[in-house]
């Protein structure tokens, strides 16, 4: 029986946690690892209160685990910061170099590799174009950001260069926690925004349905990173399947728990990003999406 740790910042009730963990599973039993025969995996989660991962990360460390699975960049932060010798198979992680996860892509060079989110400012700039053809006239974004992941310094930078290079006007509004959101939105309202681009983060994720409804409420067409929170009613995502990258991750463990050490395994990048598009929604902010970007999406929620 090996025993793998499982390291998240969302909530173990959330539906989207329960399907993602479930691909995984699904995977891992594919490659014959089966939870309860020959695997026991530690669950633990956050319940999108990140400054409890490291005391879970810990955790995991004094239940002797083999390897850990960190699901987003603050689990794999905090995993890397507790398991110094454990491997550790990161997923959805933005930036890993930039943060000192890895040493490079092709060469992680320590405990830690897996799967990035993003690939450089590829994705941001591709999300403000996508909001931009879907809005005519756009020229002011809020950006929602979560200042406790690290991550989201580097994709403002990108977001920035973006938009002057797109002719946009960005407002950078900040929330912590689930108390701020309304706040955070309120400011972007007040600075007269067009549109609203949320940053990919585990507590965003874990209250889509609040941020897609008051974005609504206050008629702002909103741009993600996960289709999740665009089946919760936000208008549009572009990002990676991260149900394929948990599924992927799967590929990871079972090298790893074979012998293979994580400094020789290459860090994967997503090579397939998927456009989301709520027409629903759409009609709720009384807009009409181009039919062109309705063609190239690959899914739309009537």
């Amino acid at each position: 029986m090996h025993r793998i740790g499982y390291l998240v910042g969302g909530s173990a009730a959330d539906g989207e946690s329960a399907r993602l963990s479930g691909a995984f599973r699904s995977a891992l039993a594919e490659l014959g690892w089966v939870e309860g025969q020959n695997l026991a995996i530690e669950y633990r989660f956050a319940e999108g209160k990140f400054d409890r991962l490291p005391f879970l990360a810990a955790d995991l460390v004094r239940m002797n685990v083999e390897l850990i699975v960190a699901l987003a960049t603050p689990a794999a932060l905090a995993a890397r910061d507790a398991a110094r010798a454990i491997p550790i198979v990161m997923v959805s992680v933005g930036d890993p170099v930039g943060l000192g996860l890895i040493t490079s892509l092709a060469k992680p060079g320590g405990n830690v590799t897996g799967l990035s989110y993003t690939v450089g400012a590829f994705l941001v700039d591709k999300q403000l174009q996508l909001l931009k053809e879907a809005v005519p006239g756009l020229e002011r974004v809020g950006v929602l950001l979560n200042p406790a992941n690290p991550s989201h310094a580097s994709a403002l930078d990108y977001a920035r260069d973006a938009a002057r290079q797109l002719g946009l006007s960005l407002f950078v509004s900040e929330a912590r926690g689930p108390t701020e959101l309304t706040s955070a939105l309120e400011r972007i309202v007040k600075q007269r925004a067009q549109a609203l681009l949320v940053f990919q983060d585990s507590m965003f994720t874990l209250h889509r349905a609040q941020l897609a409804e008051q974005a609504a409420t206050s008629k702002l067409p909103s741009m993600y990173g996960l289709s999740a929170s665009v089946e919760a009613g936000g208008l549009m995502s572009y990002g990676p399947n991260l149900s394929d990258q948990l599924r992927q991750a799967a590929g990871y463990v079972d090298k790893i728990l074979k012998g293979a050490k994580p400094a020789d395994l290459p860090v994967d990048q997503p090579t397939r990003f998927e456009l989301i598009v709520n027409a629903r929604t759409a009609k709720t902010l009384g807009m009409r999406i181009p039919a062109a970007l309705l063609f190239r999406a690959d899914r739309v929620i009537e």
